[in-house]
């Protein structure tokens, strides 16, 4: 198997594998691999007309998604080839971001052909999804208080909502990135990479098929978000930044995203909080109607 570094080129044949499936994960849609190139190292080879992507994790271990496109037929012996490309190069993980109907799949495969199996929930990984109409509208008891947030920020500031997809918009976004990232002095080289693909997805806007706003105040970026529809129910927030110092600003931005620009969907994801304690504790604080589980496959150890 030889693999090759995804690419813009590569949307195309992405979209032709990727699309026919009806994931509510964020991991395959082509946005979020082209986003993470770089940081994960995201890889791909078409084999017995399958595509398999293989990706680093955060701590720098390679694993294979989910291969898209198979024949049922053919799946054992991708996943034989699979087993001992991973052994040959030292993987220490199999499969990651795996879905539970795919887990269930391989389960029978697995039971046949290996004695110490793991499969396990990676939890810090799972997406939140929320129902778009309740964000929208932040209703109920258990949203009150983000729609104080919200409501503080219409009453105190003089603010203006902006569509990135204007070409001054978008370079002042680019901008205010880049100064966010440099004036918190970050060395998180997750976040530079983020920084980065920030400026390359703004740039390749129409071809990514990309929704995006950013809010002003004073004539100055004081947030902005960037997101997609992957089919008609269902929208993911690629990106959300906000200066913390606008009291209510995520609150705004978050609402008011989804008034603008997917009005018209079920499902929002927000996606994962990567263990993050105060990111989940943030996300949980919208209220998710569902957790979207992702699991890790082993074959030879348990980790």
């Amino acid at each position: 198997m030889n693999f090759k570094k995804i690419t813009l080129e590569d949307k195309k044949l992405f979209d032709k594998y990727i699309y026919p499936y009806k994931f509510l994960s964020c991991e395959y849609a082509f946005t979020t691999l082209y986003i993470w190139k770089d940081a994960c190292d995201v890889q791909y080879t078409i084999y017995k007309d399958a595509l398999i992507i293989k990706k680093q994790d955060f701590n720098g271990d390679y694993y294979f998604m989910t291969p898209l496109g198979y024949k049922d037929e053919d799946l054992k012996e991708i996943l034989i080839k699979l087993k001992e490309y991973k052994i040959k190069n030292n993987m220490k993980y199999m499969f990651k971001d795996l879905d539970e109907s795919f887990v269930e799949k391989i389960k029978c495969f697995a039971c046949e052909y290996e004695k110490n199996v793991c499969i396990k929930e990676d939890r810090d990984n799972f997406d939140y999804l929320y129902e778009a109409e309740k964000l929208s509208k932040l209703s109920g008891k258990k949203l009150h208080n983000k729609k104080n947030h919200y409501n503080s920020f219409v009453k105190k500031y003089d603010y203006e909502v902006k569509d990135i997809s204007n070409e001054t918009v978008k370079n002042d976004v680019i901008e205010t990135s880049e100064n966010w990232y440099r004036e918190n002095d970050n060395k998180d080289k997750f976040l530079y990479y983020e920084t980065i693909a920030i400026k390359d997805i703004l740039n390749n806007f129409q071809l990514l098929d990309l929704k995006g706003i950013a809010v002003y105040v004073d004539n100055k970026v004081v947030a902005f978000s960037i997101g997609q529809k992957l089919n008609k129910d269902l929208a993911v927030i690629h990106i959300e930044k906000g200066d913390v110092n606008y009291k209510g600003v995520y609150s705004f931005i978050n609402k008011t995203f989804i008034d603008k620009c997917f009005n018209d969907v079920k499902i929002i994801n927000r996606e994962q909080d990567l263990g993050i304690e105060g990111l989940r504790k943030a996300k949980l604080s919208y209220q998710p109607f569902k957790l979207e589980k992702k699991f890790i496959f082993n074959c030879l150890q348990c980790v």
